[in-house]
């Protein structure tokens, strides 16, 4: 599914960006370990590691306005990624709230991100190969949430882009 990612990446010009499920699974490839962030955050990377799809994860009371917008990242435009410090976004598809953006398939923005205060969770699984497979990685991240961080309440919806 990653494949599918970073040929949309390559379609848009993307310069060396990793999605963040080839990421996780180099790290672990090479040996190295993960970083343990959070229970939430290590749900994740999980899911991302076993179904390849990008995921991000978004304390929802951070998110400005009613409703996010996907596009492609702009000349300069200001992007905090999470451990990483300011990243060049130009080109790649970013998705937006009201005050800017918040996330792309390769990193997460500090602004939005996820802490031990978080109460309410936006998670955006990238299938940009379709729906193939979403279902079940949907599936695995709501029983994961249930058992393990004690989730409730869990809306689930497909967002398509066309």
């Amino acid at each position: 599914y990653e494949i599918t990612t970073r040929l949309v990446g390559s379609e848009m010009c993307i310069r060396d960006s990793r999605p963040s499920a080839e990421a996780l699974c180099r790290r672990l490839t090479k040996g190295m370990e993960l970083y343990h962030i959070s229970t939430l955050v290590d749900l994740i990377s999980l899911v991302s590691i076993r179904t390849g799809y990008s995921i991000g994860g978004f304390d929802a009371g951070k998110i400005e306005g009613d409703f996010l917008t996907l596009g492609v990242g702009k000349e300069n435009e200001l992007f905090h990624a999470i451990g990483r410090g300011i990243l060049n976004i130009e080109n790649l598809p970013v998705y937006r709230d009201a005050t800017g953006p918040i996330g792309t398939p390769t990193s997460d923005e500090e602004r939005t991100k996820l802490s031990p205060d978080t109460t309410q969770i936006l998670i955006i699984i990238n299938g940009y190969s379709g729906e193939n497979g979403v279902e079940n990685a949907i599936k695995l991240t709501t029983d994961l949430l249930t058992r393990y961080a004690y989730a409730c309440d869990i809306e689930t919806d497909y967002v398509r882009t066309y």
